[in-house]
Formats: C-alpha cells, sequence, structure tokens
C-alpha cells in the first residue's frame, strides 16, 4: 500500500488530537483512502517536554524544524502552532518546498489566506484548512464545493465557543459578565487572557475566512467591523427576553446591491430563531444562498479532537490527490472588487437602554429625539429605578446605524437622560 509521509509542526491541543486520531483509526484511514498515513515526525521546542510519551515506531521528536523541510519523504506538514510570523515562515517553506500543507491557523489565513493560497497554487501543492474555522464543523469544504454552484447572499454565524458559552449562561442564570466570564475560565472554555474572544477578534478572523469563500473575495481581518460583549450587562438580557429576543455574538456577512457588508457584534435575535437555541460551548453557522435557500451546520468548534478530526480529514484529502497526482487544483477564484458597504449604512432595528430621570414628560422628550432622526419606535418598557430614576428599554424600527449615532449623540445631550446604557442591533430576517 502507498504511504504518504506526514510531518507535525506544534503538538498541543490540536496537534496531540490530530496524531490521536491518525494513530487510533489508521486501518479505517487507510480502508477508506487506499494510502497509509504516517506521521515520521513532530517538531516541538522542547523535547523534554514531551518524554512521557511513547510515539510509535518510525515516529519521533524534533527540535530542527530544518531537518523537516529538508527529508525528502515528508510530503505533507501540518501546522498546528498558531501564531503569526514563525507559522508563515514555515508554511511558506513548505510550499516553496512542493511539500503540502495543512493549517488550522485562523489567525494567518484571515490576516495572509489569500496569498498563501496563491502560493500553494503557483507551487502546485495542496494548502487545506478545514480546522481553522468552527472546529469539527466541515464549512470550508461544504463553502467551496457542496455549495460551489450556490451565490451566496448571507452568512451568520455563532463563531466564538467562549462567548456563547458566556451569554448563555449570562440568559440561563440571570448571572452578570464578570461572574460568568470568572466560570468560563475555571472550566478552561476562556484563557487566562479572553481578550481574543470576548473583544469579538477571533468570531472576526472566522467571519473573514469564511466570507472569502462564501463571496468570492479577498476578505481579511481588517475588513470586518467588530464589536465584543463586554458591555452587555444582565438587564439587557432580562428586557430582551421581556421583547421575545435571545442575545447572541453574530458573525454575520451580507451581499446585497449595495455591497457587501462583515460585522461582527452582539445581537438580539428573535427566541424562535434556531441560533437561539445553540447554547453552552457549540458553534453554528446559517448559510443562505439562491440554491439552497437556508442551510444551517452546528456542532463543537473546538476541542482537541474535534478539530483534530478536521485537520486529519485534510490530511486524507490531500493523500489522495498525492496518489492520483491532482495537487494543486484547489484554484482561489475572487472577484477583483470588494464592494463592501459601510457599517454606519446598515439598516437594523435596534434595542436601546437609557436611565432617565422619573419625571413627567420624560418619554415624550425621548420620542421627540428619536422622530427628529426618523425613528419610530416598535416597542418601549419602563422600569422605575427608584423616585427620582428610570430605565426605558427602547426597541426602534428599522433605520441606518447611522441614524442611531446620532439619537445617541442627542441623548447625552438632553437633560432628563443620565446614562445611556446599551445599543444593540436586532437581527430581524
Amino acid at each position: 500500500m502507498e504511504q504518504v509521509n506526514v510531518a507535525l509542526l506544534g503538538f498541543g491541543t490540536v496537534g496531540q488530537g490530530t496524531f490521536e486520531l491518525l494513530v487510533k483509526n489508521n486501518e479505517l484511514i487507510a480502508n477508506r483512502t487506499g494510502i497509509a498515513i504516517k506521521v515520521t515526525k513532530i517538531f516541538v521546542r522542547n523535547i523534554d517536554k514531551y518524554s512521557h510519551i511513547t510515539l510509535p515506531e518510525g515516529t519521533h521528536f524534533t527540535n530542527d524544524v530544518a531537518e523537516i523541510f529538508d527529508d525528502a519523504s515528508i510530503q505533507v506538514i501540518v501546522e498546528v502552532m498558531g501564531g503569526l510570523t514563525f507559522a508563515r515562515e514555515c508554511i511558506e517553506k513548505a510550499l516553496n518546498a512542493k511539500k503540502s500543507v495543512v493549517t488550522a491557523n485562523k489567525d494567518l489565513l484571515a490576516e495572509a489566506g489569500p496569498y498563501l493560497l496563491d502560493l500553494a497554487v503557483k507551487n502546485g501543492v495542496d494548502l487545506r484548512y478545514e480546522a481553522s474555522v468552527l472546529g469539527g464543523i466541515p464549512i470550508i469544504r461544504t463553502l467551496y464545493e457542496s455549495l460551489g454552484g450556490n451565490k451566496i447572499t448571507e452568512v451568520v454565524g455563532i463563531l466564538n465557543g467562549t462567548t456563547n458559552f458566556i451569554l448563555s449562561n449570562m440568559t440561563e442564570k440571570g448571572a452578570g459578565y464578570a461572574e460568568v466570564l470568572a466560570e468560563a475560565q475555571k472550566l478552561g472554555y476562556a484563557e487566562a487572557d479572553p481578550t481574543a474572544d470576548v473583544e469579538g477578534l477571533d468570531a472576526a478572523r472566522k467571519l473573514a475566512i469564511l466570507s472569502s469563500i462564501a463571496f468570492n473575495r479577498r476578505i481579511f481581518f481588517e475588513d470586518v467591523s467588530v464589536e465584543g460583549i463586554t458591555k452587555i450587562d444582565a438587564t439587557d438580557i432580562a428586557f430582551g427576553k421581556e421583547f421575545g429576543y435571545t442575545i447572541k455574538l453574530l458573525g454575520i456577512a451580507k451581499e446585497t446591491k449595495k455591497g457587501l457588508s462583515l460585522n461582527v457584534h452582539p445581537s438580539f435575535i428573535s427566541s424562535n430563531h434556531p441560533l437561539a437555541s445553540v447554547r453552552g460551548s457549540y458553534n453554528a453557522l446559517y448559510v443562505k444562498g439562491n440554491g439552497i435557500d437556508d442551510a444551517m451546520f452546528y456542532g463543537r468548534g473546538a476541542g482537541s479532537l474535534p478539530t483534530g478530526s478536521s485537520v486529519v480529514s485534510d490530511i486524507m484529502e490531500i493523500a489522495k490527490n498525492i496518489h492520483t497526482n491532482n495537487l494543486g487544483q484547489l484554484k482561489p477564484f475572487y472577484y477583483f472588487e470588494k464592494n463592501l458597504y459601510a457599517s454606519g449604512k446598515i439598516e437594523s432595528s435596534y434595542y436601546i437602554r437609557i436611565l432617565v430621570d422619573n419625571s413627567t414628560g420624560v418619554l415624550a422628550k425621548v420620542a421627540s429625539k428619536l422622530a427628529e432622526q426618523r425613528i419610530s419606535v416598535q416597542a418601549v418598557t419602563q422600569r422605575n429605578e427608584n423616585e427620582t430614576t428610570s430605565t426605558l428599554a427602547i426597541v426602534t424600527s428599522s433605520c441606518p446605524r447611522s441614524y442611531i449615532s446620532n439619537v445617541i449623540n442627542a441623548f447625552n445631550n438632553l437633560r432628563v437622560v443620565r446614562e445611556v446604557g446599551s445599543v444593540i442591533p436586532i437581527m430581524t430576517d
């Protein structure tokens, strides 16, 4: 049986999950591909750290990455180290050495994915990255191949398990953000420094990668407008429930006649929407195309074995391409113009929470400022906090974000308004 030799760069959570599946399922993989896939070398910076691990015969650790690039028997390099500079150097060296690459590195792909894909084609090898977005959910190849005949008009998803865990627990327990974040860190769902997750950066990188494929553009992380969940309050979630909404951190990419909009932000959605039922650390993606109409993909978005599963599937595809002499065929086709649509022009309904004086005529003054900006009110709830202050929760009609920015400025200049608490878009379709 033909053998394809693989090297791993990195042996952390994803690297170990990948290796475990390749060893545990080696007979099954060989049966399905007709090829024996063998990891022969694993690059780690500190070999002593892994001295307790017994590797199969023919596999060894190395702390010399050049040993891997110089080994002509290695045909596939799997980059699971993460990071930007060194990882990019390694991937470029591998591609230029005519070795195919599998990577789970969403940070790098969001910054330089189209360039690396071009380099792979130039060198006649494959660059695969199923594991870079949504872990074990097979969405990259689905968009690229299974839905390749569709014009995708919308991609909406819960792209980060940490923030979904936090918001789900805030919703179900009525707890505050800081309390649930601490719980997420204790359980291992959130890092000690959770910035990339809670500020929406992780989700934005994933949205950039997905949008590049879905909309045939050279999309990068910098093209995505981002807002995190750190300002979400338990009060907002409670008001949302009264209005029939559930809050999620969503990645939303839409293409209309006006252009392509790319945004990550907390959003209220109808509690009847399929995404509203996605709880805990699970991820989901909702795709709309002119052939399939609506489709939803759901599952574990991270973790050693789920992510490793996607890495292994990419290795198997490359191995089959090596066997059939069909490498370098995953050509990146892009429209030249991005035609990005400014986030301030995007129309949506909005939830606004403000703290006001508890006095006669306040609601009329607030309503007048909304009317000046041509914003009508769909619903409003007033909660008296004490004898002097009240909280107003307002749901507006659909309007451009710029109108909302203007009315917030007007509220801040209104004497009866003590504080503008939260402004959250509402996804209505």
